[in-house]
């Protein structure tokens, strides 16, 4: 009974964790603009803060035990054989280019194993200290998972290094069992993957060791727990440890696709599976329309489904000013029926994010760059981090602050401030937002072929002066970043203040509603707040128009005493002798002109 308890208590706090967090896309090395590999991570979780890792290289004596926390709690896990080396790690990128993300999928929760001492997070972290290569780090990782337990639910991890990227998805045995159910497919070269917490690998060759690797009894264990019955031709990984739903769908695979259409136009055809009308899944890896460079793959991960017909500009859910976000809960009802928030791959949740670039035509040393940004992939900056280096810029380091702590001096606070400002006013603000982090991305990117050209002539003479030269230039560029934006946050107070915005002089401007909010405010309340008039109020306006212009024609001021008279004329239109006052004074005003013209 208490095993039970334990288990099912364990289930209970991995459910509250994934809320259908992170999003991975792999891009091949024959499918980028440039023959990098590129792989994309989002960190997304309201109990996750963003700053940037770093594991220095290492030595260690025989016998050394290394600690296991668990990366979501903190909580301790127990203690596993230290390599006798690790390498440097930045983020999530080690010395040797080898780069991992993941996103989870949860599956089968039976099949988890709460007393396993490997999470899904020191299994990345981990791996990355000690894998020279994307298919060296899958050993490791299943390795670590057969001796020690693993304790996660379901996960997809995306894997690379310079020359090829991979998906491994792994699941649990179930209470004290060690080991895992796992397949790691190989994305060939020229083509795209991705994965946003729903299980993507279907069916997979079982004789190609080259392209696939799999645990031995990944389909007999399926078939004992009566997740499959078929023959092991027919094995479908996702549908044996992770069967569709609607919720995986909409909410998964639909930030998916949404990339998938921009870079194939034939990936448009399973909208229908998107809106839940068939089980028709798409494919687990496409062929671009074109080669994709880095900076295209950071837009394709500040999508918000825009020109779609789940575009999250529109709708009343969106707001007065077209926001694509909409906040938690996920799914709600009212009056006994259930509804739901589409989920992006921006969000708000985002502790950090990344872009990384591995490139096998230069020396390691300057090949791997992690494009490293923290909250919202909308709002964030992606900042170039060289994986040789080994000091953390000050402002995005570990321990600058916490979710519970705010600080000036982290990263993650200041682009919290920007964006949380941002949010609720988004049509009106956000263009200054995306002009200063266009600007500072173009910087960073028409800077990046000189200072690499510097750096591996520093690299002919000396590998410590040409990673000092790389880690400097991150360290500045991290410091460029967090100077603008925290600029740009003090300037968006400034400007739009109390609900307006001022112009290039600061003489302020009024911003009003669009006008299909003004149309839903005026079916709902028109009557209530439509402008009336009390008795008498016409002819006292009348009056005073009359008055003032009379005024101001007698001081000689011929334009006033022309625009009060047509302000009278609004009131009364058919008062022909404030008619001829006026098209006296407009015949007036041009001889008055073709005088001044003459003259001067």
């Amino acid at each position: 009974m208490t095993k039970l308890l334990t288990t099912l208590f364990f289930i209970v706090s991995i459910l509250n964790q994934n809320f259908y967090a992170c999003t991975n896309f792999l891009i091949s090395k024959g499918a980028s603009a440039d023959g990098s590999c590129i792989i994309t991570y989002t960190a997304d979780s309201y109990e996750m803060y963003g700053e940037l890792y770093h594991y220095p290289a290492a030595k260690y004596s025989e016998g050394t035990m290394l600690d296991i926390y668990e990366w979501d709690s903190g909580k301790y896990l127990g203690r596993i054989k230290q390599a006798l080396e690790t390498y440097n790690v930045v983020g999530n990128m080690n010395e040797h280019q080898v780069v991992i993300g993941e996103t989870t999928f949860d599956g089968r929760l039976e099949l988890v194993n709460p007393n396993g001492i490997i999470d899904y997070g020191s299994l990345m972290y981990i791996a990355l200290q000690r894998a020279k290569t994307a298919r060296e780090a899958i050993h490791i990782m299943t390795d670590l998972v057969a001796e020690y337990g693993y304790l996660s639910s379901g996960e997809s991890f995306s894997i690379g290094d310079a020359n090829e990227v991979w998906i491994l998805e792994m699941i649990g045995k179930g209470l004290d069992n060690k080991g895992a159910n796992w397949v790691a497919v190989r994305i060939p070269d020229g083509y795209v993957s991705g994965h946003a917490n729903q299980s993507r690998i279907t069916q997979f060759p079982l004789n190609d060791p080259e392209n696939c690797l799999y645990s031995s009894d990944v389909i007999s264990f399926a078939r004992e727990k009566g997740y499959f019955n078929g023959e092991d031709s027919e094995f479908d990984f996702a549908a044996a440890y992770a069967p569709l739903d609607f919720g995986a769908v909409r909410f998964c695979d639909a930030r998916v696709w949404c990339v998938f259409r921009k870079i194939n136009p034939e990936m448009d055809k399973f909208i229908s599976y998107i809106r839940g009308e068939n089980a028709d899944r798409m494919p687990l890896y496409i062929k671009p329309d074109h080669k994709l460079s880095v900076q295209e793959v950071m837009s394709l991960m500040r999508d918000h489904y825009e020109g779609t017909e789940l575009d999250m500009t529109k709708g009343v859910a969106a707001g007065v000013y077209g926001m694509p976000y909409r906040w938690r809960p996920l799914t709600w009802e009212y009056e006994g029926t259930e509804y739901f928030n589409e989920r992006p791959i921006s969000t708000p949740q985002t502790g950090f994010s990344f872009v990384s670039q591995s490139r096998s035509f230069m020396p390691k040393e300057v090949a791997g760059v992690l494009w490293f940004g923290v909250d919202d992939t909308y709002m964030t900056v992606y900042t170039p981090m060289y994986a040789s280096m080994t000091k953390i810029p000050y402002n995005f380091a570990q321990g600058r602050a916490s979710l519970s702590k705010f600080s000036w001096d982290a990263a993650f606070w200041i682009f919290n401030f920007v964006s949380n400002y941002v949010y609720p006013r988004y049509s009106v603000m956000v263009g200054d937002v995306v002009s200063l982090r266009n600007k500072l991305e173009g910087q960073y990117f028409a800077q990046q072929k000189d200072i690499e050209e510097k750096a591996l002539q520093i690299l002919k003479t000396s590998r410590r002066d040409a990673v000092e030269y790389l880690n400097n230039y991150s360290v500045e560029m991290a410091d460029i970043t967090i100077k603008n934006w925290k600029a740009l946050g003090e300037n968006l107070m400034v400007k739009y203040m109390d609900g307006i915005s001022k112009d290039e002089n600061h003489h302020p401007q009024n911003i009003g509603y669009p006008d299909d909010f003004k149309k839903q405010i005026v079916l709902i309340d028109g009557e209530k707040i439509k402008m009336k008039k009390i008795p008498g109020e016409d002819e006292t306006k009348f009056s005073n128009f009359l008055r003032t212009g009379e005024s101001f024609l007698k001081e000689k001021n011929y334009q006033l005493a022309k625009e009060s008279f047509e302000k009278a004329l609004e009131i009364k239109p058919q008062d022909e002798e404030i008619k001829t006052k006026i098209a006296k004074l407009d015949e007036m005003l041009k001889k008055i002109d073709e005088m001044y013209e003459s003259n001067f």
